[in-house]
């Protein structure tokens, strides 16, 4: 069997220490590494040796019982939250450490909630036991108040490699049928074995074990039972498909598509299957089987296996190659930040190169260029020292960022209608468009309502592709349209002259003409919060939260301790989470994520602000074509010009 296994906890918790000691004690190592000698197999990058954390996500392999492990590390950061997300999606299991001593922190829980979204099975690894103040116990009850109920303490049979009556008990409470036996006086430990496997891949039950990993101790016990707890069942003969979750650059340049292959098989010079609409089939010249940072190469790779291919083009991480779907992540930055350098130095071109270079690793980047001011999207500040070493280290850039501010959108309060048209010498396109409110998150989507003998269809998809195929920026302060059906109402095309191009250009400029007359709404990131803190300080956090105009819930108490659970404008609330670190004295927790959006409070003074200017973007007019010379008419006088009609549809 393949099998691959994610290793994830709150930022300190002693990850890398324990992913150190299970390669060694598969002999995937021949030394023993440690974070803070800098020389730790998976944190191999200058930026994870310098600041002692795990930034990117490494991998490895090892053999165990039969079995070949793909082994991955991922950062436990909240600030790489995102790289983290990619890794878990294409996890057959997670392990999860937490220390005994800090137990369940606010990262911890982000981790879980991903893990629940991506339903991935988990066993847990109670680290740092030898510590001050470790109480695996409580922090197993705090794991069952936070996390699940279903927390499953298996120490006992980590440690005897047999089940205590208790444990026994816990798996028969989940299968009726091994209850019955149960009470009947029958026990079969194989029985057993295969039911706690089944409820753990069902994500019934999640079991705990323990031990230090520094020491090395409780690690071959728990790989004993992980080994016997895990399997998968990947179909080799089926139809190729695999997942993009990561992409990066060797050291000579090349770019690189991490795969795990979902189904079938992959060979040198198969050619692999489109993955978008847009895509094209492309030749497998080479596979490589990473570990760490080094590889080799192989022929064939199986269901299970997680390959890296070079020199792939068009795909992105969450493409699922053999099919057209693209996942959507859930972890999105909520702000952003100018990048500011010496532009006699760097032209504005090779910056953002550069830049282009590492959002095709890290997407969630979403580098904008306005007039040669170019800005990044990020998670926090940690990610921005990381994104400036980066440039200076891989290519020689020295940059600084500006104050980071919040991400808005835009979208539309009621339909409105647009035209393009673009007709230079021997080009011909026109298209009417659209544009209707969709349900939030629902992002920018398409519908035809044009019949095929008014436009043939090739055309209908070619325009279909143009809307979905790139960021559409709203006319307020240019920040992208979201939240919009665009329907298409009627369009012609030249027998002769009409190329693909041409659609493109009359797309984008019915979309934008469209939302110069449409009643355009500014929508601000409103950030979920859970906050945990002693409860003699409830009164000054519910004070603090009430100027913050947050909406709260009804509070829930825990032993000592307060809970606020509610929703707050990220704008307001970014800068209060240092407050809130110094009001509860470090005693406090605090888990933040992007909730929503919604109708920004102060509109007219962020948009005022923003000194945007609609018309020097993207352009809303049009292009005709008079006497063999192609001239523009504005696009408050466009719809006089236009060839065809959709009063139809008014």
């Amino acid at each position: 069997m393949r099998k691959t296994i994610g290793i994830l906890a709150h930022v300190d918790a002693g990850k890398t220490t324990f992913s150190e000691r299970v390669l060694y004690l598969t002999q995937a190592i021949r030394h023993l590494g440690r974070v803070d000698h800098q020389d730790a197999f998976l944190d191999s990058h200058n930026l994870e040796k310098q600041r002692g954390i795990t930034i990117f996500s490494g991998l490895a392999s090892f053999q165990l019982d039969g079995d070949t492990y793909y082994w991955l590390d991922t950062p436990g950061h909240v600030d790489f939250s995102t790289e983290m997300e990619r890794a878990i999606s294409v996890m057959d299991y997670a392990v999860l450490i937490v220390s005994c001593a800090e137990g369940v922190q606010s990262h911890t829980e982000t981790v879980w909630q991903l893990l629940k979204e991506y339903h991935v099975p988990v066993m847990i690894f109670l680290n740092k036991l030898d510590r001050t103040g470790a109480d695996p116990d409580r922090v197993i009850q705090q794991m069952k108040n936070r996390l699940s109920v279903d927390i499953f303490d298996l120490r006992h049979f980590q440690t005897e490699g047999r089940f205590s009556d208790a444990e026994a008990e816990a798996i028969a409470e989940r299968d009726e049928q091994l209850l019955d036996q149960l009470f009947d006086g029958g026990f079969d430990d194989t029985l057993w074995t295969n039911s706690l496997r089944q409820q753990m891949k069902a994500r019934l039950c999640f079991p705990v074990m323990a031990g230090v990993a520094l020491e090395g101790k409780g690690v071959s016990e728990f790989l004993r039972v992980m080994s016997l707890l895990t399997y998968t069942d990947h179909h080799h003969s089926s139809p190729l498909t695999a997942r993009c979750y990561q992409v990066r650059h060797d050291p000579q340049g090349q770019r690189l598509c991490f795969l795990k292959l979902l189904s079938g098989t992959l060979q040198v010079k198969d050619e692999l299957p489109v993955s978008t609409v847009d895509s094209a089939a492309q030749k497998i010249n080479e596979l490589r089987l990473y570990h760490g940072e080094k590889y080799r190469p192989c022929d064939t790779a199986y269901a299970g296996d997680i390959v890296a291919v070079p020199g792939l083009e068009g795909i992105c991480p969450g493409d699922i190659i053999g099919t057209a779907e693209r996942a959507l992540f859930h972890t999105e930055p909520m702000m952003a930040a100018d990048v500011l350098w010496d532009a006699k130095a760097i032209p504005a071109f090779r910056m953002m190169q550069a830049l282009r270079i590492l959002e095709d690793e890290e997407p969630t980047l979403t580098v904008t260029d306005t007039a040669g001011h170019i800005a990044v999207h990020v998670m926090g500040r940690i990610q921005l020292e990381v994104l400036r070493q980066l440039l200076q280290e891989r290519f020689g850039f020295i940059v600084d960022f500006g104050p980071t501010h919040v991400l808005y959108r835009e979208t539309i309060a009621a339909p409105a209608i647009g035209v393009g048209h673009y007709e230079p010498l021997r080009h011909y396109a026109e298209c009417h468009l659209r544009l209707v409110p969709s349900a939030p998150g629902n992002g920018v989507t398409f519908r035809s309502l044009c019949h095929v003998d008014t436009l043939s269809l090739n055309w209908q998809r070619l325009i279909a592709g143009h809307v979905s195929e790139k960021q559409h920026k709203g006319v307020l302060t240019g920040a992208p349209l979201t939240d919009v059906e665009v329907q298409l109402l009627t369009g012609r095309a030249h027998l002769k002259h009409t190329e693909g191009g041409d659609f493109r250009q009359a797309t984008y400029r019915a979309i934008r003409n469209a939302l110069m007359y449409a009643d355009s709404i500014l929508l601000e990131p409103v950030a979920g919060f859970v906050l945990r803190a002693p409860s003699d300080l409830y009164g000054s956090l519910a004070g603090a939260l009430s100027r913050l105009q947050a909406d709260v819930d009804v509070p829930e108490y825990d032993e000592d301790s307060v809970i606020l659970r509610g929703e707050c404008p990220y704008a307001v609330f970014s800068p209060w989470q240092e407050d809130f670190l110094s009001l509860t004295h470090g005693r406090g927790s605090l888990r933040v994520w992007m909730s929503r959006y919604a109708p920004c409070r102060d509109q007219q003074s962020i948009v005022e602000q923003s000194g945007y200017n609609p018309l020097a973007d993207d352009t809303p007019d049009s292009v005709f074509c008079s006497h063999g010379a192609g001239f523009t008419v504005p696009w408050n006088e466009v719809r006089s010009h236009m060839h065809m009609s959709h009063e139809d549809f008014l």
